[in-house]
């Protein structure tokens, strides 16, 4: 019986040091986490981050949204950073599965990290290729539709490589592509092979016609279209324009009274 209490006052005192020491580190690296990503969300907000994002296409994906992009890129920098000390909280036990499957978190992080970079840089070529397309060709009928097309082509690729840096794009994307592949590829052994040779022989006699009269047209809204450098020209004026617009109303809303103070976003 004694050495039984002996051991558990062991255990209690081997463990109350250990314990204090977690919650120390973990409340100092809540703080310490919870400040650096509020810094974080400042500096882009200042160096005008929100609107270099949704100019580059990510604007319709946070209109819903009641955080912005800063808040979202803050928000990331506070869970990440929080992983981390919630690893070296839980390490003061010595090895044990909580710190194990943090680690392997923690080490998959940076993969995410460079999927949402490429995503986000995709959709931004995306939003120029359409804008191009659009402003070259918006007199054609179908220059909307191209336009959409090549976008929706170059946001795919970037999705497709976004998952490949995750490590989901074989398991994911794979079987999807040979699906799609294999239901063109039927559709045209069944339809162009097997019956049909003389009505598309007749569609496509129309379809070249029709291309050769179009090859005049996209030639003359090329040649009539502003440039490419003139295009950019147009939208750096309107970035600035844009930057200027919301430093004044951010001058305004500071010298106005504050309706309340904002809710924290962490």
């Amino acid at each position: 019986m004694k050495d039984a209490l002996t051991s558990g006052l062991t255990t209690v005192a081997n463990f109350v040091p250990k314990l204090l020491m977690f919650l120390v580190i973990l409340i100092i690296g809540w703080l310490i986490a919870k400040a650096l990503a509020k810094a974080a969300n400042a500096i882009l907000e200042r160096v005008g981050f929100d609107r270099a994002v949704e100019r580059g296409g990510v604007k319709k994906a946070l209109e819903k949204s009641r955080y912005d992009a800063s808040d979202i890129v803050g928000k990331l920098i506070y869970y990440a950073l929080f992983l981390f000390v919630l690893q070296l909280a839980f390490g003061v036990f010595g090895p044990n599965p909580i710190s194990d499957l943090l680690m392997q978190v923690i080490a998959f992080l940076p993969s995410v990290i460079v999927a949402i970079v490429i995503i986000v840089v995709a959709a931004a070529i995306a939003k120029a290729v359409n804008e191009l397309i659009s402003n070259t060709l918006g007199g054609l009928s179908y220059g909307k539709m191209l336009a959409n097309i090549a976008s929706a082509f170059i946001l795919g690729l970037g999705i497709i490589a976004a998952l490949n840096q995750v490590g989901v794009a074989t398991t994911v994307t794979t079987p999807v592509l040979v699906a799609v592949l294999a239901t063109i590829a039927g559709i045209l052994i069944v339809g162009v092979g097997g019956g049909l040779i003389k009505p598309m022989q007749t569609r496509w006699d129309g379809w070249l016609a029709s291309a050769e009269q179009e090859s005049g047209r996209i030639r003359e809204h090329v040649r009539n279209a502003p440039s490419p450098k003139e295009q950019a020209q147009q939208a750096s004026q309107q970035l600035s324009s844009d930057g200027s617009g919301g430093t004044q109303g951010s001058t305004q809303g500071a010298s106005a009274p504050a309706d309340g103070p904002r809710a924290s976003q962490y």
